[in-house]
Order: structure tokens, then C-alpha cells, then sequence
């Protein structure tokens, strides 16, 4: 569990929610995760426009707060697959959520004339 994890448990469960889920494509990471395993490319490229280094970075984090499992296999080229764990499933779970909600917001929105451009 990383340091930010612990400090948003001294405070409240909404904070260790965001201080796990927060962060740039890591919720959508996990919503593509929800699927199935994935490499590291065909993750990527079912994200979106991120940058190797940052899916990176949000990877990782996700690994160690125990939302996502590495394997590594000992192969010629190597390969490494990614994919959730219980806690990551329940996660995309709360993601596919927030989807049907910013999907109607953004409906709404219209509607309203509340979005430029």
C-alpha cells in the first residue's frame, strides 16, 4: 500500500477511494482491465492517448495498492500481462458506474446548453 493510500486512511474511506482510483487513465485502465488480461500494448492502445510512461506510472501504482497483477513470463521477447484483482473488479465495478453517470451528465448537459463547443 502506498504512502498516499495510508495517509487517506486517517482521514476518511472516500479519500483511500480516490487516493487509489485518482490519478490520470487509472480508472480508465481498469474499466479496459475488466475484460480480461491485457498486455501492455493492447492496454495502451485500448486507453488511449496516454503515454508509455504514464500507464506506466498508474500501473504500478495500481499493482501496489493491489488493484492490478503483473505477470511477467520468462519468454524471448519477455511478454507482461496485466489484469485485475478481486479489489480491481470491484473497482471496475465503480468505474463502469461513474461511465453511465458522466454519459448521462454529459446528456444533461446538452440538454441544458450548459456545454461550450
Amino acid at each position: 500500500m502506498r504512502a498516499a493510500v495510508r495517509r487517506a486512511l486517517e482521514i476518511c474511506p472516500v479519500e483511500v477511494g480516490v487516493a487509489v482510483a485518482g490519478g490520470d487513465w487509472k480508472l480508465t485502465a481498469v474499466y479496459q482491465l475488466a475484460s480480461g488480461a491485457k498486455r501492455f500494448g493492447e492496454l495502451q492502445r485500448a486507453v488511449g492517448s496516454v503515454s508509455a510512461k504514464t500507464l506506466t506510472r498508474q500501473l504500478r501504482a495500481l499493482e501496489e495498492d493491489g488493484v492490478v497483477i503483473r505477470t511477467v513470463y520468462a519468454e524471448v521477447p519477455p511478454r507482461v500481462t496485466y489484469e485485475l484483482t478481486e479489489a480491481g473488479m470491484a473497482l471496475a465495478d465503480i468505474a463502469d458506474q461513474l461511465g453511465s453517470w458522466g454519459k448521462k451528465y454529459v446528456g444533461d448537459a446538452d440538454q441544458l446548453g450548459l456545454r461550450s463547443g
